[in-house]
């Protein structure tokens, strides 16, 4: 299962005054069995093994290798993906209702939307997922470089830039950050690890020093 850095949950720079819609991060129910409830809660005949899982402060998006359709042999590869993308897309159709019931007992139990997504081989297709705004403030050499991208016709507008600049990022520093979530989930291990501090007794200290 990949994890998103913002699950755990963080205090913002806001503090308890948080302002906006939706949970505090530190509200967000923790993912430790989520995988394990997806194993025994989707059906058997989905996918052909365990489901790729994904999860952020926001969503949980859940994508299934399915069986690939029969096709002669000498078939094309175009022919091979336009029987992938209809299979996918019967998966899509077939299972709606069920997905919808899945996804609602999700976000009830772990506080966040559901998404969907199939693959057969290297044709995969994700269904409807969240597009989520990001605030942020950038200084006029990071806005020149946002707008150079637009006027170059790479992207539409700033936030389109934006997301480009990301995902290239994401896609030519892969390696290292899969080395710095591994990082991470090890320091929460070691947290996890550490003593737990009484609440009661800490009160009963601060009372007697008053």
């Amino acid at each position: 299962m990949m994890v998103g850095r913002g699950h755990r949950g963080r205090p913002g720079r806001g503090g308890p005054g948080r302002r906006g819609g939706g949970r505090a991060p530190t509200d967000l129910p923790g993912i430790s069995d989520l995988e394990g409830w997806l194993a025994g809660r989707l059906p058997d005949g989905w996918f052909t093994g365990a489901p790729t899982v994904t999860v952020d402060r926001e969503e949980i998006l859940v994508v299934g290798e399915l069986p690939a359709p029969a096709l002669d042999e000498g078939a094309d590869e175009a022919a091979r993906a336009a029987a992938a993308h209809g299979r996918i897309e019967r998966f899509r159709e077939d299972t709606r209702d069920e997905r919808i019931e899945v996804a609602r007992q999700a976000e009830h139990r772990y506080g966040r939307k559901v998404a969907w997504g199939a693959r057969i081989g290297d044709v995969e297709e994700l269904f409807t997922t969240l597009s989520v705004p990001v605030m942020t403030r950038l200084r006029q050499p990071e806005r020149l470089v946002l707008d150079t991208l637009v006027d170059a016709g790479v992207a539409r507008s700033r936030s389109d830039a934006l997301a480009w600049a990301v995902a290239l990022v994401g896609e030519h520093a892969s390696t290292w950050l899969d080395d710095l979530r591994g990082a991470m989930s090890a320091v929460d291990d070691l947290r996890a690890r550490g003593p737990v501090l009484d609440d009661d007794e800490g009160s009963a200290g601060e009372d007697t020093q008053g």
